[in-house]
């Protein structure tokens, strides 16, 4: 089975998430909210990274580095048109 691809019922569906290589501008993280909010400058939305993902501290490490070294990330969307951070990973 190819990453994307999900089981459903016995027949295979391609899931559409895919991810996006985005450049980190913005790192926002109140510790009285339940997510931290994103902005890369590829787009003009604020993107959440939800403290309740288990790769929370990761990801959030993953993003501070990519800012602090001017690198892009590899992001990945809770759905195409997402704005809930699901993963991150190092970019080009």
């Amino acid at each position: 089975m190819l990453a994307g691809d999900n089981e459903l019922g016995g027949a295979k569906r391609r899931d559409k998430r895919e991810y996006r290589q985005m450049t980190v501008v913005l790192i926002r993280d109140r510790k009285d909210k339940d997510s931290v909010e994103v902005a890369f400058s590829e787009s003009a939305r604020f993107y959440a990274l939800l403290r309740e993902n288990r790769k929370f501290d990761e990801i959030l490490r993953q993003l501070h580095e990519a800012r602090e070294n001017r690198r892009t990330v590899h992001v990945m969307m809770d759905s195409p048109e997402g704005s809930v951070i699901q993963d991150v990973r190092a970019g080009d």
